[in-house]
């Protein structure tokens, strides 16, 4: 017997949005829930525990900021923002506000399923034992004896650096402002300082990327911060 697909909670007022998203998800074997308002959203979050959240930012009753806050409270499961507003400011909110990523509309169906898809594959390994080895392509990290190697060939880091690529992949497809790297790798006080973060990606893509002009594991997500991806 085929196991029911993972349950979305759809929080978005605009019909035409909903309508086009029960399409989309429904011919992906998803299940869906649908609330018009932040209110009913919080409602039905609590009552049905969904395995992923697609949010609106611009709630008649409430701002989505404020809901993913709610969420959080309790709740790590998976929120992908999906919102017409394209402003940095909006998104570096909302990712802070602890949003897993962030689609700007118009988006196409097939970038929304790849990104649920990253975000599951997340929640997944959070309740798994965490591997003593990660492999992201060509590039191998061992936790344990904190070596990285490429191709096979040991890649030297910096204890900085290395703090840095472990952060990125404890949240594996998680976008991350450079305010939370920021204070995660150099404390509080350095939060603002985005330049001591371009110094050291950069350092990481000329050791890690096959080609660091154009990465394929860290990548920019231009003025709101960084995404590790795990290419196959």
């Amino acid at each position: 017997m085929t196991s029911p697909g993972p349950l979305v909670l759809l929080i978005e007022d605009e019909r035409s949005m909903r309508r086009f998203l029960r399409v989309a998800l429904s011919a992906e074997s998803y299940r869906l829930i649908e609330s018009p308002t932040a209110a009913e959203g919080l409602r039905d979050m609590a009552a049905h525990n969904p395995d992923i959240v697609l949010l609106d930012l611009g709630l008649p009753d409430a701002d989505g900021i404020t809901v993913t806050r709610h969420i959080r409270e309790w709740s790590d499961r998976p929120i992908i923002v999906l919102s017409a507003r394209g402003q940095d400011g909006d998104k570096i909110a909302a990712l802070d506000a602890g949003a897993d990523d962030y689609l700007t509309k118009p988006f196409s169906t097939g970038e929304l399923l790849a990104r649920m898809r990253v975000a599951l594959r997340r929640q997944e390994g959070r309740g798994s034992p965490e591997a003593s080895t990660v492999q992201l392509g060509s590039v191998s990290v061992d936790r344990v004896s904190r070596r990285v190697t490429r191709h096979g060939e040991e890649v030297h880091l910096t204890p900085t650096e290395y703090r840095l690529l472990t952060l990125m992949l404890q949240h594996t497809g998680r976008v991350l402002t450079h305010r939370h790297i920021l204070r995660e790798v150099w404390g509080p006080g350095r939060a603002d300082q985005t330049h001591y973060l371009r110094v050291y990606m950069q350092q990481l893509r000329e050791k890690l990327e096959e080609d660091p002009r154009r990465p394929r594991l860290l990548i920019t997500e231009a003025g709101v911060g960084y995404r590790l991806t795990s290419p196959g």
